[in-house]
């Protein structure tokens, strides 16, 4: 019944055009998916360097933490790499997005393909004139939030507890001092340093979170019921 539905339905596409937008879904899923995976390059390299910061840090008991120093300052390169790595996933997985919701979901609801809104005139004109989506501030927040927050409160972590009990526990706060300092930069400049480097991504994460895209939206609420899952069981 829902195939006598759809052609009866008058349709602005024929065939040959429903066929090449199913390719075009195909390159951009296909696009966004490669730019998903750079994504996890960065992701992983950030890892990676700081496991062994943490290595070479603890390694032994005349280690120096400048190595958890060093770490931050190569992780945040590979932020900004990620950071601009995901404004051109976000493009591409917007566009494959748009197709999903309004080209394929009105054909599986029934209804053929509807342009009452003219969404293929707007995705014609992001073809024409290419605009990203995202402001870089909005990709580092986001990263920050999903990934990167949990790196450098790793390496936060880590640099304070070898500041405090490896070798052995501190016995004064002079002695803090004495550890935290770097040749000839004393130790108060550098627990500074650190303080205002971690309170700078904060400050990022928490004020791209309040303008982020959608955060007026409301979401809704999940199904007592997962249809899709029991559809995928076997269940009517």
């Amino acid at each position: 019944m829902s195939e006598t539905r759809i052609e009866n339905r008058p349709s602005e596409f024929g065939t040959a055009e429903i066929t090449a937008l199913s390719h075009l879904y195909r390159g951009e899923l296909y696009r966004s998916t490669v730019w998903r995976t750079r994504l996890d390059t960065t992701t992983n390299w950030a890892v990676v360097t700081t496991g062994i910061a943490l290595s070479l840090t603890f390694s032994s008991e005349t280690a120096s933490p400048l190595p958890l120093v060093l770490v931050g300052l190569l992780v945040t390169t590979f932020l900004s790499i990620e950071a601009r790595r995901y404004r051109f996933f976000d493009f591409w997985r917007m566009r494959a997005h748009v197709l999903e919701v309004y080209f394929f979901g009105p054909i599986l609801d029934g209804r053929g393909v509807q342009l009452e809104n003219r969404w293929n005139e707007i995705l014609y004109q992001d073809y024409k004139t290419p605009n990203l989506h995202i402001t870089y501030a909005e990709a580092v927040g986001r990263r920050l939030r999903n990934n990167y927050c949990w790196i450098f409160s790793i390496q936060v972590t880590a640099y304070v507890g070898k500041l405090l009990i490896h070798p052995v526990p501190v016995a004064s706060l002079a002695d803090f001092w004495a550890r935290a300092a770097i040749g000839p930069i004393p130790g108060q400049l550098v627990i500074l340093g650190g303080l205002v480097f971690h309170a700078t991504w904060i400050t990022i994460a928490v004020v791209t979170y309040r303008s982020r895209r959608g955060a007026g939206r409301g979401h809704p609420q999940s199904p007592r019921v997962d249809r899709l899952l029991e559809l995928a069981r076997g269940g009517n």
